[in-house]
């Protein structure tokens, strides 16, 4: 089985990429695939969470073994299959690629593709350009000077409310076939 994950960014206007990937694929396999795809050092610690409709943080897969004293188990990407926890359409994610600054990926389950496997993840849909990928004291944010100490959020018009019920199909992007690509 195939799953396909669209991914979003609050800081940029008109990001999106599309990952198709074997459901039983590792979370690592998924994290080196979406580092590959906004071109980020692998060097950096992440985190994936599986989030509820209402993106509140449920469970956490760490990229290393970590402490915790949370209600959920301590999983770890390598061993961690996608298919472990996730099965359905519309499920929510998000991928915090900058730990320090809390800054995330918002992603969602948009198709499982029964009957098909990949052998390696790909990134089917790649449109616009990625945040940047730390923060230092000032960033550049689509050509002008931002301070972090300033509302960091580089897109103004981003509400998170509006993927909380209705997932990410009715978000209108750029081009209409990006749901439609029947690569895989």
């Amino acid at each position: 089985m195939v799953y396909k994950f669209t991914l979003l960014s609050d800081e940029v206007d008109n990001f999106v990429r599309v990952i198709s990937i074997d459901s039983e694929a590792s979370f690592l396999d998924l994290h080196v695939a979406i580092l590959e795809s906004v071109g980020f050092e692998k060097n950096l610690m992440t985190t994936f969470f599986i989030c509820a409709d209402n993106w509140e943080k449920e469970q956490e897969v760490t990229l290393i073994e970590m402490e915790s004293s949370s209600e959920y188990d301590n999983l770890v990407m390598e061993s961690t299959k996608l298919e472990e926890l996730l099965s359905d359409e519309k499920q929510k994610m998000m991928f915090v690629f900058d730990m320090i600054s809390e800054r995330a990926f918002y992603m969602e389950l948009t198709e499982v593709v029964p009957g098909i496997s990949m052998s390696r993840p790909e990134c089917v849909r790649s449109q616009g350009e990625p945040p940047y990928q730390t923060t230092d004291e000032e960033v550049f944010i689509s050509g002008s000077k931002l301070s972090v100490e300033e509302n960091f959020y580089g897109d103004e018009d981003f509400d998170i409310d509006e993927l909380d019920d209705e997932g990410f199909g009715d978000l209108n992007f750029d081009d209409s076939s990006l749901f439609n690509d029947d690569r895989f």
